[in-house]
């Protein structure tokens, strides 16, 4: 596979960069990390100011390739991420691009796209985590709406979202896989209930949902009744597959700043810390060859990513941990937990990777199951 840009890729990398290097220096101050309103508003000031640049649609409205520039460039140039608005640009919204009516699409693609709403995600249950086929949260067709009754939990950025991809069961009777319906859900509805949690790095970016009889119009359907679990595939597929990609050209960066600093320091004396920090980046480098892998191989399949996305995640969820390891060790116990460094928030947050977005373990049955064609566990 040629992993190699085009001429005309390459111009656009150009325009983008141009565009970057003016719009930066006029963003406003970043809000407090603990201040969820003013995240938000900057998060959406940010994307709208994207849209209004004709960079707004990239991460669904383009090519992979496209989208894997805009994704690198944004992020070395230290643009703002997505911020409280990822599960809308990453998820909910490639979902629905590829998954939804054109009356979906009209409606709930554009407010995403200008900087206008929210999305959380409302997957995993208190007893439907990395086996999410096991959720429990009922929806009983009434009419024209379904009537919601259930827990989410891990909801990201439940509190300040105006939409809610959500997964229920809609035929109990069913084989667990088979009972399922992603549906829209806007988080104003009447018995909506949004508990924060706290992470252990300090903000509170997660929340439990409890739904008493939500009402949900049946229009709100992404894709047939009982065949939710397609649909969330789908929805994986870009959370594994593309969602992490500004990431790694952020470790990237990390790394050489955590280089910088060892010789600064003087811990850039020690050979084995030397060979450490020399193996992740060889580590990240071919993370990032496997991601311009995927994205190819995506483009070629009709712009969802595939069960190599899979192992993208398993292998970056791994290496970003040893990273932070390693930072510990650059810096010392004193500096690793200085309240005041931004390395200790980070080395925190790296502890849920293996978590997040499917447990490692899962990972690995996906792979076994999907690319090598191991036969499933009993």
């Amino acid at each position: 596979m040629d992993l190699s840009y085009t001429a005309e890729e390459e111009e656009f990398r150009a325009r983008l960069r141009e565009w970057l290097a003016k719009a930066l220096p006029e963003l406003p101050a970043r809000p407090d990390p603990l201040d969820w309103p003013g995240r938000r508003a900057y998060d959406l000031g940010w994307q709208r100011r994207l849209y209004d640049a004709g960079y707004g649609s990239l991460h669904w409205d383009a090519s992979p390739t496209r989208r894997l520039i805009f994704l690198e460039e944004t992020e070395r140039a230290g643009a703002p991420y997505v911020g409280a608005n990822f599960v809308g640009l990453l998820h909910a919204g490639p979902t629905i691009a590829a998954e939804g009516t054109d009356e979906q699409r009209a409606r709930w693609l554009p407010p995403i796209l200008r900087g206008e709403a929210v999305w959380c995600q409302g997957f995993s249950e208190p007893d439907a985590g990395s086996d999410l086929a096991a959720l429990r949260t009922r929806a009983v067709r009434d009419g024209d709406d379904y009537v919601i009754t259930g827990q989410k939990t891990w909801t990201s950025h439940a509190e300040i979202a105006d939409w809610c991809e959500l997964l229920v069961r809609t035929d109990p009777e069913a084989p667990r896989h088979r009972g399922i319906s992603w549906l829209a859900m806007p988080m104003d509805a009447r018995g909506i209930t949004v508990r924060p949690l706290r992470t252990l790095a300090g903000p509170a970016e997660f929340a439990e949902v409890f739904l008493d009889e939500v009402r949900v119009p049946v229009a709100n359907r992404v894709g047939a009744e009982h065949d939710g679990w397609r649909v969330t595939l789908v929805t994986l597929s870009f959370e594994r597959g593309t969602a992490f990609v500004g990431e790694v050209v952020a470790c990237r960066r990390t790394l050489g700043a955590l280089a910088r600093t060892a010789r600064a320091n003087g811990r850039w004396d020690d050979p084995v810390l030397r060979r450490r920090l020399g193996r992740l980046n060889a580590e990240f480098t071919a993370l990032w060859r496997l991601i311009q892998w995927n994205v190819g191989a995506a483009g070629a399949a009709g712009g969802v990513p595939g069960a190599g996305g899979s192992v993208f995640k398993l292998r970056y969820s791994q290496a970003r941990q040893e990273l932070y390891d390693a930072a510990a060790e650059v810096l010392g116990a004193a500096g690793a937990l200085d309240a005041d460094q931004e390395w200790t928030a980070a080395r925190l947050s790296s502890l849920s990777y293996t978590i997040a977005a499917g447990t490692s373990q899962i990972q690995r049955n996906i792979i076994a199951e999907r690319l090598l064609g191991l036969p499933k566990g009993r």
